[in-house]
């Protein structure tokens, strides 16, 4: 079976290891001032010849408390009128992006993130909504994927029925975890009830699917009481769900310092609580898609990753691979073709630049044909557990063997440890090697000796 995974604690104690999560590949961390507005107007020129379709991200950074967990970039405040202003700037974002591209590119996916996008008010989303399809060509007959992360606690019937007559089809739910004691250390008071009315909505509304965000390794977390969050969650039937380990980075996310250190479970018990999830995932029916997603059988993920057609972005997994990424907002990432960029993500400097009518990028890459190599091998093996070499040679005309010829005993090495079979035809990745699909990667990511390992989670 192709979602099958063999839980082996000596591999994971071994191979979990801090790493990218391969959302792009190079990533993120590789992102330097010499990319600006000049590159970024280029790409959507390339992007307007070629009539590619979209994908559509837009940032709404404002939350009105504050998840001590957290590492997403926000601004935590109880005024709502602070949305005005930024609101303005992404507007005019928005038309300044969407003058250099065609009519006749295609939204096929839209995506509200955050922060909390329900932190802005009726008449706000409306507008916000009304803006893009003004500017761009976004779909009318409700085939696109059009998301938007919801925080039960901001959002009820008339909300999800405001987001289901704007056009969004998707939600994302934030839950993370059941235990009053655990919301309590993180500073997340959220009830079943009122996650469970969000998705009652959704579902009478007939949202086409839903998502919800869980996180191990949080203070006061222990095997059980997780697994009883889990057990309430697949009650809830979601059509996917993100598990996502929790990296405790105090250092770099300010947030995190109110968290106490000496609450955070021990490693043994995180892999404990890892390995009790997916056994519960998988007996309920969902099948692990990679890294920390899962979706039932008949989910559109599940079904690409089946048919070799799951793909990675900023995003995460998807199926608009195909598609160029427009990141809209403070700290928004772009991914145009070979070029990614990112706007400012510090919020007055956005707002200004904008006000000046200047686009906000501040940083980026422009992949080179090495670059084009390596996220070609990375992606297929994250999304699909197996690499024909086969199909790279004839993609970027190499021969593999001779292109990684350096590489090929750690290669050997991690095969005979059992996480791959290595052949002369390709790589698949074993059951027990599946959960570490990120510690193969980075044996083809030619940065990452470069790179301060402290700035990236760990595998498990």
């Amino acid at each position: 079976m192709l979602d099958a995974i063999r839980w082996d604690t000596d591999l994971i104690r071994r191979y979990d290891l801090a790493g990218p999560r391969y959302t792009s590949y190079p990533t993120a961390v590789q992102f330097h001032s010499q990319v600006g507005t000049f590159d970024l107007l280029h790409a959507l020129r390339e992007s307007r010849k070629a009539l590619r379709p979209l994908s559509l991200y837009v940032h709404v950074p404002f939350c009105a408390n504050i998840c001590y967990y957290c590492a997403c970039n926000k601004v935590i405040t109880k005024d709502r009128g602070r949305a005005l202003p930024y609101l303005q700037r992404l507007e005019q974002e928005i038309q300044l992006i969407a003058c250099h591209l065609d009519p006749g590119q295609k939204v096929e996916q839209l995506h509200f993130g955050g922060g909390t996008p329900t932190f802005l008010s009726h008449d706000e989303l409306r507008q916000l909504m009304s803006h893009l399809r003004q500017h761009f060509n976004l779909l009318d007959d409700d085939s696109g994927d059009y998301g938007i992360e919801i925080d039960p606690r901001e959002a009820d019937w008339s909300t999800m029925g405001l987001l289901r007559e704007l056009g969004f089809n998707r939600v994302s739910i934030g839950l993370q975890d059941l235990d009053p004691a655990v919301q309590r250390a993180v500073n997340r008071l959220q009830s079943l009830e009122e996650t469970r009315a969000v998705i009652e909505a959704a579902r009478t509304l007939q949202f086409r699917s839903i998502n919800i965000d869980l996180i191990y390794g949080l203070p006061k977390q222990t095997p059980d009481n997780f697994a009883r969050t889990v057990e309430e969650v697949i009650n809830l039937q979601p059509d996917r769900l993100s598990v996502f380990n929790y990296a405790h980075l105090p250092e770099r996310f300010m947030p995190q310092r109110r968290i106490n250190s000496h609450e955070l479970p021990e490693p043994a018990e995180k892999l404990q609580m890892l390995q009790r999830t997916i056994e519960q995932l998988t007996t309920a029916g969902y099948r692990y898609i990679g890294m920390d997603h899962f979706a039932l059988p008949d989910d559109e993920l599940a079904i690409a990753q089946e048919e070799s057609t799951l793909q990675r972005n900023f995003q995460g997994y998807t199926t608009h691979g195909h598609c160029d990424l427009i990141g809209l907002g403070v700290s928004a990432i772009s991914q145009i073709g070979d070029l990614y960029c990112q706007n400012s993500s510090d919020l007055t400097q956005y707002q200004n630049l904008l006000g000046g009518a200047q686009l906000a990028t501040s940083r980026g890459l422009v992949c080179n044909q090495d670059d084009r190599v390596r996220r070609a091998v990375i992606q297929q093996l994250i999304c699909n557990f197996s690499l024909d070499f086969e199909a790279i040679e004839q993609q970027f005309n190499i021969d593999f063997r001779g292109y990684f010829d350096d590489l090929w005993p750690q290669l050997q090495a991690i095969a005979e440890d059992g996480l791959i079979t290595l052949s002369n035809q390709g790589i698949e990745v074993l059951p027990a090697g599946r959960l570490l699909v990120r510690s193969v990667c980075m044996v083809f990511d030619t940065y990452l000796e470069q790179q301060n390992r402290q700035r990236f989670s760990r595998v498990i």
